[in-house]
């Protein structure tokens, strides 16, 4: 579940193993890519942390963040 916090929607995500992480992050590459929207991130092993928020309009939460994170939590559902 996505959540609001210091004007950024964050989630943290965790797999059965880095290669899994790895692959999520990749999956995620290719969707940020193709909605020129790119997310901050952390990955630690099995954890990868995602933090969404749009430069652009002050650093804050748009619909450009809101429509990637749906895609994102798609690729786990």
């Amino acid at each position: 579940m996505w959540i609001e916090k210091d004007n950024q929607l964050i989630q943290v995500f965790e797999f059965k193993d880095f290669i899994e992480a790895f692959s999520f992050m990749t999956q995620v590459a290719i969707l940020a890519e193709k909605q020129n929207h790119h997310p901050n991130w952390s990955n630690v092993w099995n954890r990868v942390e995602i933090r969404l928020t749009t430069h652009d309009a002050g650093n804050t939460i748009t619909e450009k963040d809101h429509t990637l994170a749906k895609a994102i939590s798609a690729l786990v559902e």
